[in-house]
Parts: structure tokens; sequence; C-alpha cells
């Protein structure tokens, strides 16, 4: 065998071939997605901050107005969607549907609820294609982790969208997942509607058999919150922990690294 030729057994076989075939594959998926029915970045880059910019201002308004949080409008239900919904969802859903089931039919509250929804998911898909489409993501979206999970998610995707969307499995990672797969947005809105209605369906129906309470309700809706919460105070608890123990002096030293007297 020639100083040339590489052995067979080499890492650089059919597997390895495969993998790098499959990734130069996804990265010219991801330019020619850029490329194509692209809009003037100036636009997009505007749309991106008004979208952004009407969520957060729905939150705020609906946080700090005592007036808007006792209402019985279906407007307010319609518009609670937005911040409820918006990437990681910031403020739980389910409680508020279990709110309006005490003064609308199930199906009524569903369908208000719904439509919020999908309008909801329509910002978001736009958002984290904004977000996907910017050089400071475009590593990171090439690493083996995010390929591996679009090939997942690909071999299932409606399937997968469903599932998660009509049981309490997370929902907010497949909101990425299909900007990366270039998952059409037509199938991910149908994907959500048909598993979306009937899930909060059931929630306002259960609601309107058992009319909780206000102060019920108002603590589902605090533990919901905590729940959510509850990784990323973790998160900043060990981080305080650790810089803690990196500024403290070893046991049994004072602060100038002696041992006491």
């Amino acid at each position: 065998m020639s100083l040339q030729e590489k052995p067979r057994g080499s890492p650089e076989s059919p597997d390895r071939r495969a993998e790098e075939a499959e990734r130069r594959r996804l990265r010219r998926r991801l330019r020619l997605a850029l490329r194509s029915k692209q809009i003037n970045p100036r636009l997009r880059t505007f749309l991106f901050v008004l979208e952004v910019v009407l969520v957060l201002g729905l939150l705020v308004w609906w946080l700090s107005s005592r007036s808007v949080q006792q209402s019985h409008s279906l407007w307010v239900l319609f518009l609670y969607s937005f911040p409820a919904e918006f990437i990681i969802s910031t403020v739980p859903h389910e409680p508020v549907i279990l709110y309006f089931s005490k003064f609308y039919p199930p199906l009524l509250t569903a369908l208000v609820s719904v439509a919020g929804l999908v309008l909801t998911e329509i910002i978001n898909y736009t958002v984290f294609r904004y977000v996907a489409d910017l050089r400071l993501f475009r590593r990171m979206l090439e690493s083996r982790v995010v390929q591996k999970s679009v090939n997942l998610f690909n071999k299932a995707p409606f399937l997968t969208l469903w599932v998660c969307g009509f049981t309490p499995i997370p929902f907010y990672p497949l909101r990425f997942l299909v900007v990366l797969a270039r998952y059409p947005l037509w199938k991910y809105i149908l994907a959500v509607f048909t598993s979306r209605l009937p899930r909060i369906y059931l929630i306002a129906l259960l609601g309107d058999l058992l009319s909780f309470p206000d102060y019920v309700i108002f603590g589902i809706f605090g533990l919901l919150l905590a729940v959510a919460l509850a990784p990323l105070c973790f998160q900043l608890f060990k981080k305080r922990q650790k810089k803690r123990l990196a500024a403290s002096p070893p046991l049994g030293q004072d602060g100038d690294g002696l041992p006491p007297e």
C-alpha cells in the first residue's frame, strides 16, 4: 500500500463522508432559503422590532392594569394570547382560559383563544426566522446538535407538532426547529390549530363544569408561573453560589490567606 493511500479503517470513511455531506446540504438549504423570498433587510428589522414591542406592550398593559385583569371582554382573552404564547411563554395561558370559561361557552372561549394563538405563532415564526438569519447565530445553527435535532424533527414533523401542541410537553423548542427545518408556515399553523383547539376546548370545558373560584385560578396561575421560572431561578442561584465560593478564602484561613491566630 502506497503512502498516499488512506487505510480502510480510518475515521474518514463512509459514515464521516455522509455526515459532512449532510452538513453541506443543510448549509446549502439555509443559504437558498435566505436568498429566496427575502424582503428589504431594513423592513424586516422594522417588522421584527414592531412585533417584539407589540407583544411586550401587551404584557405590560395586562400586568399593570387591574381593570384589564378583571375584565370579561373577549378582546382581553384574544390579546392575552400574544404574551402567553410568544417565544417562551412569559405568563401561563391555562388559568386565563379557566377564568373566561365561567362567562362564555367552552367552544367560544376556545375559538377566541386559538385565534389569538395562531396569530402569535405566525409572529413567532417570523421572529425566529429573523434571528436565524443573523450572522451571529449561523455558526451555532450549523452545529451537530442542531443538525441532529432538525433531522430528528424531519422524520415526523406534523405528528411531533401535534403531540406537543395537544399535550403539556413544552412547545417552545419546536418554534425554532420549524424555522431551521424550513417547515412550511401553513403546515405549522395547521398543526397548531388542530392540536391547540381541542386542548383549549377541554380546558374551557373543565372550567365551565367546575367553575373554579377566582382565588383557585389565581393559585393555579402562581403555581404555573413558579414552575416556569424555577429553572431560571435555579441557574441564577448556582451562579451566585459559584461566585461566593470563588470569592471566599479557603476554610480555616482569614482574608489574607493566613491561618487565624
